[in-house]
């Protein structure tokens, strides 16, 4: 994918001048459509200058403070880095400009069960943390966007299955289900293993918000737990064992996680059924939503009781 802000050498140097730092050399990163990415590598180290594309610069700067309250939470994961005035965004072209440390390591598609345990014991640190005022109360490709489909694709199948599963959303008491500082975005891809294997940090928390915590457990189930096409129980039941040596599940949460984990990959089929059929059209993308489809439909294939039972959840 094509940067949205194309910068040579010059510019890039100009954007880091009121942070104090000389540019060497950058890269382009690939991956993303809201934010254009660069790793710069300086005499003072490497840094990923984040060009924010489409949020507010209050949403950057909130973005800013969740960075800071993490690190002060010693939650790991990447640090915002200030200006020489203290400033924690720059402005380029009236974007806002992120700059945050650079986590070596790379990504893994297919992340190892030891490390699967770990990413469940970092996300319920996550979920144990105060949740800011600040953050969204809904996430941004939740049950209450599905509508927008009607827009660009109405009576569609894709939008009647939207409807379905905003359905079985809405039959659970969503009330009696605990909320809390979510991610809402945990796949592989943000997610940096170390050389060693032996530590995995969640990055990229643009998404982040106040809400029910078993839809981030849904996702990072979408994200991290499918070998191939197919979901690994294995793998499902590593992540589940981590998060609950830290936080024991509500009985409503565990009755829930089957539906909110479909939830969760339509809430990632609708995303990309708007951007690449809409929003930002793609030939080349329009059914990219389909795997999403997919894992969703394979979540609530299971038999009632059978989908926690598998996953190894004590009720």
């Amino acid at each position: 994918m094509s940067a949205l802000t194309e910068l040579n050498h010059q510019q890039i140097s100009n954007v880091l001048q009121p942070y104090g730092l000389a540019l060497d050399t950058f890269k382009l990163l690939s991956g993303g459509s809201e934010n254009t990415n660069y790793c710069v590598s300086t005499s003072s180290g490497d840094f990923v200058l984040t060009i924010c594309e489409q949020k507010s610069i209050q949403s950057c700067n909130h973005l800013a403070q969740l960075l800071d309250f993490l690190q002060a939470s010693n939650f790991a994961s990447s640090q915002c880095i200030k200006t020489t005035a203290g400033e924690a965004i720059s402005l380029w072209q009236q974007k806002a400009v992120i700059l945050k440390s650079y986590l070596a390591g790379s990504i893994v598609k297919d992340i190892p069960n030891d490390l699967l345990t770990l990413l469940g014991q970092q996300l319920a640190h996550l979920h144990s943390l105060a949740a800011p005022s600040y953050l969204p109360k809904n996430v941004s490709y939740g049950k209450e966007k599905f509508s927008q489909v009607s827009e660009y694709a109405a009576g569609s199948d894709f939008e009647h299955w939207l409807k379905m599963i905003a359905n079985k959303v809405s039959q659970i008491d969503l009330d009696k289900l605990p909320k809390a500082l979510i991610h809402s975005d945990i796949f592989y891809n943000n997610i940096i293993i170390d050389e060693a294997q032996q530590r995995a940090t969640i990055m990229d928390f643009e998404e982040a918000s106040y809400y029910y915590r078993v839809f981030d457990i849904g996702m990072i189930i979408i994200g991290t737990c499918f070998t191939g096409n197919q979901l690994c129980l294995s793998k499902a039941r590593a992540l589940l064992a981590g998060y609950q040596s830290k936080i024991s599940l509500h009985s409503i949460e565990v009755q829930s996680l089957q539906v909110f984990t479909a939830y969760a990959a339509a809430g990632t089929a609708y995303w990309r059924h708007m951007n690449y059929n809409f929003l930002n059209f793609d030939q080349a993308m329009t059914e990219h939503y389909k795997a999403m489809q997919d894992f969703a439909d394979q979540a609530l294939a299971f038999a009632p009781n059978e989908f926690i039972e598998q996953l190894g959840i004590s009720q």
